[in-house]
């Protein structure tokens, strides 16, 4: 088995049962500890959201078997091969490369995150995501394929750029896909224990105001992992202003039964359509 291929095996084993394991803990916890009633059919909401997350898939493996291997792992893997990137013609303590790898792809994943509202093509596929009345679990799922397939490309672009080491790629992957389910959960943490968590984690309350269809609210809280971005660049939102029980989940427009099915979802990027 090559390398690439040993890799690849080695990631989805990992990023799938850390993602089964969180996904079922908070799953669970939205049952108990439930942060809002769901206005729409969770049923329906879930039967969409795990479709689109089958296609996602399949686009990322689609592309990588009509071009060059795209998982961000391999990518790293074959910088780090030829010397590519600035942390690999630096001489940096193991540990110290780890994390400043994390944090710098956390950083750049929040510049997409933040450009997918601020540019309007880009807005056009990310809105799906935003389209979602309900705010949960599968939620952190729901991507548009077309919107995937950009930000795997942007990943690889960075990972490439900086040189990030295989393991490094593989454990940020492994933590940002874990903080996203956590984030988006309609789950209820104990006040003072949320205001301690976001001084460094993006917690479920802070980026449920990010789903709020007020503007403003949306327009801000754009971190899935590490809350300092926000923070730092002045588009940190504390709290919603109608409360977490009384805001309203999703875009304006959209307040119907539309994003519960799947061709409206897919669909939406191509139909006319106004910012909330």
């Amino acid at each position: 088995m090559s390398i690439t291929a040993s890799l690849g095996v080695s990631e989805i084993a990992l990023r799938l049962g850390v993602f089964l394991l969180v996904f079922a803990a908070m799953a669970a916890l939205e049952v108990f500890r439930p942060r809002r009633q769901l206005v729409v059919s969770k049923a329906r909401r879930w039967l969409t959201n795990m479709a689109i997350v089958g296609i996602d898939s399949l686009v990322v493996r689609a592309m990588a078997a009509l071009a060059v291997p795209l998982a961000a792992v391999v990518a790293a893997a074959y910088a780090e091969s030829r010397g590519w990137g600035l942390l690999n013609l630096v001489d940096l303590p193991g540990w110290f490369e780890i994390l400043l790898a994390v944090v710098v792809l956390d950083f750049a994943i929040w510049l997409q995150h933040w450009a997918s509202h601020a540019v309007p093509a880009l807005w056009r596929l990310h809105q799906m995501h935003h389209a979602d009345r309900d705010i949960d679990v599968t939620t952190a799922i729901r991507f548009h394929p077309v919107e995937i397939a950009l930000s795997m490309i942007w990943k690889i672009g960075w990972v490439i750029a900086l040189g990030a080491s295989p393991l490094a790629v593989l454990l940020f992957e492994v933590v940002l896909n874990a903080c996203a389910i956590f984030n988006h959960a309609n789950v209820a943490l104990p006040e003072r224990l949320d205001r301690m968590v976001r001084r460094v984690i993006v917690t479920p309350d802070m980026h449920r105001v990010h789903h709020s269809v007020i503007g403003r609210e949306h327009n801000s809280n754009y971190g899935f992992n590490l809350s300092i971005w926000d923070r730092m660049f002045g588009t940190y939102t504390a709290q919603p202003a109608h409360g977490h029980a009384g805001m309203t989940i999703g875009l304006a427009p959209y307040q119907s039964d539309g994003p519960t099915k799947i061709g409206w979802s897919l669909g939406l990027p191509f139909r006319r359509s106004g910012r909330a």
